[in-house]
């Protein structure tokens, strides 16, 4: 008898120990986004891998290519404001797209304005026009941010849907410390999310992870708001917005943890010259290869034709997309491009 306890006794000790391992080995594996000494701080690289002197380098050394505008979709805008039973995903255009999906309107990075940056005056121009205006948008339940840079968060574009939608303003998810911006703008409905943190909307989960990346929006901020990729987690479909990032050991981590996607928004644009944009732009190889790391069942390339941020061609991307899938036997609708304003089933 006191044999079968002491062994019975064992065994749970022994469940115990392999649980309690588990639960350490996910916390250490999911860790919670890094806020120290005043910034956030990315999970496989040094902060300070692109200096300030890097950057003077860079924009010495810098030949902007030409400005080329690309063609665009005609769509169904009277379609899209009526829809609320059909997915699908039309791009605006850089990292802006609307998702219908689970009778939710979705918009990424929302960008409708002529520039990405603080000033009216200067900086880059978009080359080609929105694919979709923002007075032909359906009604709007939330829009997601991925990060503060003036390319994925334009003031005027927020301003105007909390004035299109001002007694019924969409939720807004922010990564952390970035709440207090949003609010300035006159956004009534934020919440922030650090990475693995998660909210639901309706029947739709929506989880922040991390990706590879950086925030600033002046001289005095660099880093000291997060940065974040979102997963959709709709019933019986995924989609992952991946913002702006390079390639790391993300993935392999969000893979982890979620399996697979039915749906990626990749950036396949903005990596030249790599000496300078290598850690927090991926190129078009290391798109494929998050593709691949993430288990997407289909992706589509972003943050390419719209605006003229770093030195490679505006057609590159396309091509060298192009070129890659076929080399690695790819079909050519696992990772593809969408036109400006196109909108396709999901």
């Amino acid at each position: 008898m006191k044999r079968r306890k002491f062994i019975k006794r064992g065994l749970i000790a022994i469940i115990g120990f392999f649980i309690m391992s588990n639960k350490l080995i996910a916390n250490q594996i999911f860790k919670p986004s890094l806020f120290k000494d005043g910034i956030f701080h990315n999970n496989f690289i040094s902060h300070n891998v692109s200096s300030f002197k890097k950057f003077l380098q860079w924009r010495k050394e810098s030949k902007k290519p030409d400005p080329i505008t690309f063609p665009l979709a005609k769509n169904n805008p009277v379609f899209l404001k009526n829809n609320r039973i059909t997915p699908t995903i039309t791009w605006v255009g850089h990292a802006t797209f609307l998702i219908q999906i689970a009778g939710l309107n979705i918009l990424t990075d929302p960008h409708f304005t002529e520039r990405a940056s603080p000033f009216n005056f200067a900086g880059p121009s978009r080359t080609t026009p929105v694919g979709l205006k923002i007075e032909d948008l359906p009604k709007i339940d939330l829009i997601i941010i991925s990060h503060n840079h003036y390319d994925h968060l334009d003031k005027k574009t927020i301003q105007q849907l909390i004035k299109k939608q001002q007694d019924s303003q969409p939720l807004i998810l922010v990564p952390l410390k970035l709440k207090k911006l949003l609010e300035k703008f006159g956004a009534k409905n934020v919440q922030e999310l650090g990475w693995w943190d998660n909210t639901i909307l309706k029947n739709v989960k929506i989880h922040s992870v991390p990706v590879q990346h950086w925030s600033k929006r002046s001289f005095t901020d660099t880093n000291k708001s997060l940065w974040c990729g979102w997963i959709i987690d709709a019933p019986n479909y995924r989609t992952f917005f991946c913002g702006d990032t390079g390639y790391s050991k993300d993935f392999g981590l969000i893979q982890k943890k979620f399996k697979y996607m039915d749906l990626s928004l990749i950036p396949i644009g903005a990596y030249a010259p790599r000496w300078f944009m290598k850690y927090h732009h991926c190129n078009v190889e290391e798109a494929i290869q998050i593709h691949k790391d993430i288990k997407s069942k289909r992706s589509i390339g972003m943050h390419w034709g719209t605006f003229i941020l770093t030195d490679e061609p505006m057609r590159e991307p396309v091509e060298k997309l192009k070129q890659l899938t076929k080399q690695k036997n790819m079909p050519p609708e696992e990772f593809a491009i969408m036109e400006h304003g196109k909108t396709i089933k999901m």
